[in-house]
């Protein structure tokens, strides 16, 4: 049980980069904004099993959306290729504003966890080898519930496993999705743009508590509006 704040990360594209993905994806395609197409389609059919039902891994999921893409523009994906591809998502590098904006929000006095999409390492993963595991109190997998986010039950395996209160529980993510249903959960939200994202403005949506450039100036906010 956790008597202090909450903030959540999301991983992928929030704290790790995705861009790493881009020459794979160029020397497959041969055209540009392959790899941005991927990712919107592997979080489409990640939230499309979640609400029909089956369940497999995101990397698994990510190897066959990557087949499909090669099959829509006429492009072979080969077993090779898979193989680069799941090698690459579990290698992906930290952002560079990631370490300072954790020390500001543990100075700050918050919990810190993870809740990523993607399953459990077997080994060290990149946030140990980059020497910050020991900022994180825990590391949350939707693997455990097998529901990709934005399904309330993962929001839930946070909040049951750290009893944690929803009006002092923050979500971190680079994903409107994510951020809305964080949201609709009860938690607040910031938004890491890393200018390629954007919140959805609509009535009825609910926005983002705070929008900000990366991890490092949402840190910065959060901390200060305590």
């Amino acid at each position: 049980m956790t008597d202090r704040p909450l903030i959540v990360f999301d991983v992928n594209e929030t704290l790790l980069d995705i861009n790493i993905l881009e020459p794979l994806f160029a020397d497959i395609f041969a055209a540009p904004g392959r790899m941005r197409e991927w990712f919107a389609q592997l979080i489409l059919y990640s939230e499309a099993l979640s609400l029909a039902g089956p369940y497999v891994p995101f990397g698994k999921l990510g190897g066959g959306v990557l087949r499909m893409l090669g099959q829509i523009h006429g492009v072979a994906v080969t077993d090779d290729h898979v193989r680069q591809l799941g090698a690459l998502m579990t290698d992906m590098p930290v952002h560079a504003d990631v370490a300072a904006g954790l020390a500001v929000l543990k100075d700050a006095g918050f919990s810190i966890v993870t809740l990523t999409n993607s399953p459990n390492s077997a080994g060290p993963d990149v946030l140990d080898r980059a020497g910050l595991g020991s900022m994180f109190d825990q590391r949350f997998t939707v693997d455990t519930v097998q529901r990709f986010k934005p399904t309330p039950a993962t929001y839930q395996l946070v909040q049951d496993t750290m009893k944690a209160t929803p009006d002092t529980t923050w979500l971190i993510a680079a994903h409107t999705w994510d951020t809305i249903g964080a949201q609709a959960f009860g938690w607040k939200a910031a938004l890491v743009t890393r200018r390629v994202n954007a919140p959805l403005v609509l009535d009825g949506i609910p926005q983002p508590t705070l929008v900000a450039r990366d991890v490092g100036a949402a840190a910065h906010a959060i901390a200060a509006s305590r």
